[in-house]
């Protein structure tokens, strides 16, 4: 394969999409200290109180192992609390802290600019074809990953 090729390769182009996407994400929330995968966890927690971190990833299409990590930073950052569930001690729920709640409340305006300037450079009637373009590439490849979007948000 030629670079030419590759750079015409729809997973090249999508891995490129995403590292403009986090870029611009980080750009506009860099006073926030937080991630695009903490940000969804937060707001997945906030939508879902008393998640488990087994329902969050599949909420969020995030592997699990990792999410362990990530909670634990959350944690430490005094963002998230985990508690044992009330109907099995040996479950771990989750909720935000008032502290989560403020940071989520203050960086929504931030994380809906990174979106709109990720769309920016496209007129607007593509904007719209893009978005379902791409909801529908997810939506018929999402078993193709072990960390499949399983949750409100999914797409059958």
């Amino acid at each position: 394969m030629a670079m030419k090729e590759l750079y015409a390769n729809p997973g090249h182009l999508i891995r490129r999409a995403h590292q403009i996407a986090v870029a611009l994400f980080m750009e506009e929330c860099a006073r926030f200290d937080i991630t695009p995968v903490q940000y969804a966890l937060l707001l997945a927690i906030r939508e879902n109180p008393g998640v488990d971190a087994t329902r969050l990833s599949a909420l969020i299409a995030f592997d699990r192992s990792t999410l362990g990590s990530v909670l634990e930073r959350l944690e430490a950052k005094k963002l998230v609390l985990r508690s044992a569930s009330p109907d099995d001690k040996r479950i771990k729920v989750l909720h935000l802290t008032s502290a989560g709640t403020t940071l989520l409340r203050a960086v929504e305006p931030a994380v809906a600019r990174s979106q709109e300037r990720l769309l920016e450079p496209l007129p607007q009637r593509h904007r719209a074809s893009l978005l379902m373009l791409l909801n529908e590439l997810v939506r018929l490849n999402n078993d193709a990953v072990p960390a499949s979007l399983r949750g409100a948000g999914a797409q059958s």
